[in-house]
């Protein structure tokens, strides 16, 4: 599929800034364009964005019925009761059980956690989960990364006498659940400044609050900050604001002093001995800790990441990476069977969106397959599957579109739902499929706009290779951490040639290695382009090639260079 570059330019006032900024800061032009980019436009906006702080995290008190919650939380503990920390069986909902029970069993040892399994219960807050709690004398649950569509279910709970303090992060329905406290700053009446944490990041709002009320250090919840970070990576939020104070201090942890089980399962990645980035966490430790939970149960993550025996840690993270092996096979062979079903229905190339179903599906990688349709296909994407007797499954959206609301727009068809912009989860009776594809195919058709029909790729800067210093490289180091809101930036650079040396590489010689020279200068720029074959002929032959890249840090047996990974190639004809 043929990516289009889309150029943003500054205004004349933007201009302005940008040139303050540049000489206020020391630093060239293009990186001063980037920061005007970001909405940074003053040396005081700079200074925070470069140098986060914890002092700038917002007072949780400000998120509404955190006081109610941190009222419940402190008189169960006083009572002794019973308390069950419950979260979904996602990163963010394992981070999120993980984090809020390391904390409280610091000072409270009458506490258990429950994550539900995915195939016999489904997402979120269940009856058997509640059950479970009645039955063995729990008498307040936790619910973390789930529970805000769950008002029947809460109800259920009051009356077997159990109470609920709901920490969530997506979008509510006009009735909350019945309980004691609901946090989720997306709440249409809480005022709290920031509205994109993560399940986790609520969780550690809510601790931090019961901190502040009993006289606890704030230093005490900075080593759970290597939990946020995975949470915020893996679940795809905002990093921005609030969020990527958390998210630099996450890393900062992760980096200096990890916990036992995120210790055990880095290295396992193969990432030891390495500055650990966003993009470590989104491709290599979160898939990891997502397995458990599709693939097993998700309370094995959980176990790891409470575990302080390291070599407990080890093993459980081997266990993890082995689902994680068997994971890749069944999402590969899923993908090909979805798109063999997409090939077969000639429909599916006058359709705007996809939407496969197949019974014998694995739940379990159902969400990254459609992951993989919105990725092939470049459209809003869902892929379902029978459990428990309903079509069940996960949707996924293409950049810009809200996908959420193309799934609200079938509510009726459906037994649930639940998500956000980019991703949502979805169960209906399996007669409403048909029905379902129909409906969602005619909402996505009148409000997808022509230009999130395509792949684009945003151009940050044209820049040449003399630009490329190691002070240019430094300062953009600092941009990070690299996220939406704020994703590493791309550069194109004009009329490159082979420095005589690219080639070939990978199993089936599908990469290409590349030594690249412009006539800027001498620099000769090292990069990978993956799967971009195609273009060596063009290359060897000495033609000119437009490329767009990002920036990397390449590690290789004890020295460090800067290298292209190269985004997309544009041929350019003598």
């Amino acid at each position: 599929m043929i990516n289009t570059w889309i150029y943003s330019e500054l205004t004349d006032e933007q201009n302005e800034i940008k040139n303050k900024l540049a000489n206020e800061l020391s630093i060239s032009p293009v990186l001063a364009k980037l920061l005007v980019q970001r909405g940074i436009v003053t040396f005081d906006d700079a200074r925070s964005f470069f140098r986060p702080d914890l002092n700038d995290l917002h007072d949780p008190f400000l998120m509404k019925d955190m006081d109610k919650a941190v009222e419940r939380l402190t008189k169960a503990m006083q009572s002794n009761e019973k308390i069950l920390i419950y979260g979904d069986y996602d990163v963010d909902g394992t981070t999120s059980v993980s984090l809020v029970y390391r904390f409280l069993v610091k000072f409270y040892s009458n506490l258990d956690f429950y994550i539900p399994d995915r195939y016999n219960e489904g997402y979120g807050i269940s009856i058997k989960g509640i059950d479970f709690a009645a039955q063995n004398n729990f008498k307040l649950i936790i619910a973390l990364d789930c529970g805000i569509k769950a008002v029947e279910k809460i109800k259920y709970a009051k009356t077997l006498g159990v109470d609920f303090i709901i920490c969530d992060h997506h979008n509510p329905d006009d009735e909350l659940p019945p309980a004691v406290a609901v946090l989720d700053s997306k709440r249409a009446d809480c005022n709290y400044p920031y509205k994109h944490l993560s399940g986790c990041g609520v969780g550690f709002k809510l601790m931090q609050a019961f901190a502040m009320e009993n006289n606890i250090r704030f230093e005490e919840l900075i080593p759970l900050l290597d939990l946020v970070a995975l949470s915020i990576a893996s679940d795809i939020v905002p990093i921005t604001g609030e969020n990527r104070i958390l998210a630099f201090y996450g890393l900062k942890q992760i980096n200096s002093n990890p916990s036992t089980g995120v210790k055990a399962i880095i290295e396992v990645c193969g990432l030891k001995d390495r500055e650990i980035s966003i993009s470590d966490i989104v491709f290599k430790i979160g898939p990891r800790i997502n397995a458990s939970g599709r693939m097993k149960l998700a309370t094995e993550a959980v176990e790891l990441m409470v575990s302080r025996d390291y070599n407990f840690a080890y093993e459980r993270s081997g266990t993890i990476n082995e689902y994680n092996n068997d994971r890749k096979d069944l999402d590969k062979n899923i993908t090909d069977d979805a798109i063999a079903l997409i090939r077969q229905d000639d429909t599916y190339s006058e359709r705007k969106s996809i939407v496969v179903f197949k019974p014998d599906w694995h739940k379990g990688v159902i969400g990254i397959v459609a992951s993989r349709l919105a990725e092939e296909y470049y459209k809003p994407s869902v892929v379902l599957t029978e459990s428990n007797g309903f079509a069940s499954g996960s949707a996924r959206s293409v950049l810009g579109f809200d996908l959420y609301k193309a799934v609200e727009s079938c509510k009726d068809l459906l037994e649930n739902f639940g998500g956000h912009m980019y991703a949502a989860g979805l169960t209906m009776k399996i007669e409403h499929v048909d029905e379902f594809s129909r409906r969602f195919e005619k909402y996505v058709a009148e409000h997808i706009e022509e230009d999130q029909t395509y792949p684009q790729i945003d151009i940050d800067a044209i820049i040449e290779f003399k630009d490329i210093t190691p002070k240019f490289f430094r300062v953009l180091k600092q941009f990070g951490p690299f996220g939406p809101g704020n994703m590493k930036p791309v550069f194109e650079s004009k009329n490159v040639y082979d420095f005589g040396s690219s080639r070939l590489v990978g199993k089936d010689q599908e990469h290409l290695k590349l030594e690249l020279t412009d006539s800027s200068s001498e620099n000769v720029m090292s990069g990978i382009a993956f799967r971009m074959y195609e273009f060596n002929d063009h290359l060897k032959a000495l033609n000119p090639l437009d490329i767009c890249y990002t920036l990397e840090e390449n590690n290789f047996n004890g020295n460090t260079s800067i290298q292209l990974m190269i985004r997309d190639i544009k041929k350019v004809e003598k």
